[in-house]
């Protein structure tokens, strides 16, 4: 099977055992053997100050990469030692606040829809009758995306945003943690089966629970395609 290329601007997890290189030029390498596409350091993990020692670590960027600073502290990395990023921190608090506000003006207001994915199936199923064309006029003529639409909600989220707010936030916390592909610390790549949610979930469930076990001392790069 052809090795999966995701797309420029599509955001890499690269994962190192304890010990060895692990700058940004080494986490690119991987990222290009795997999927011959370059890629560059982004930073997206925030850092941990323990608590007493923090005051003084949090003006330190030793064991992080690419770090940046706000009023002389580090406070955001592209990657580094595990046990100095705040994992769990690095989310998308806005996701939950994101839901709510379509909970307002979408959910309460308008009545469920289908998703395209409906649609989407149609069009698989007999491509001459229903074209993608029509497929995207079908599911747009519903009330509830219409008004997605008109409040700046993407439509094409219409299944997490009815799946509720723990589902929605819960997969944008682990988008922002994983991104949209996992490169293992033995050089194995972890991806989506296919784009669907579904799919989205079991692979993004995998590799946090792949982070979890790995040590402390073993450290991350995050890396965005280019």
């Amino acid at each position: 099977m052809p090795t999966p290329t995701p797309p420029t601007g599509h955001v890499i997890t690269v994962c190192f055992t304890p010990g060895v290189d692990a700058d940004w030029f080494a986490a690119s390498e991987k990222v290009h053997d795997l999927l011959h596409i370059n890629g560059t350091p982004i930073r997206r993990y925030r850092v941990r100050h323990r608590p007493l020692i923090g005051w003084l670590t949090r003006f330190f960027g030793y064991w992080l990469l690419d770090a940046a600073r706000r009023c002389g502290a580090v406070t955001l990395a592209a990657g580094g030692r595990k046990s100095r990023l705040d994992l769990t921190g690095t989310a998308a608090h806005d996701a939950a606040l994101r839901w709510r506000a379509w909970n307002t003006h979408v959910g309460a207001t308008t009545k469920p829809a289908r998703p395209f994915e409906d649609f989407l199936a149609q069009h698989h199923i007999a491509p001459s009758t229903v074209t993608l064309y029509e497929a995207r006029r079908r599911f747009e003529l519903q009330p509830r995306v219409l008004a997605m639409l008109a409040h700046t909600f993407d439509p094409y989220e219409l299944s997490l945003y009815q799946a509720g707010e723990a589902t929605y936030a819960g997969l944008h916390w682990r988008i922002a943690l994983i991104g949209d592909a996992l490169i293992t610390t033995d050089g194995r790549l972890l991806t989506p089966a296919t784009d669907s949610v579904a799919d989205r979930f079991r692979f993004l469930n995998e590799a946090c629970a792949y982070l979890r076990a790995l040590r402390s001392d073993a450290r991350l790069c995050a890396v965005v395609t280019a």
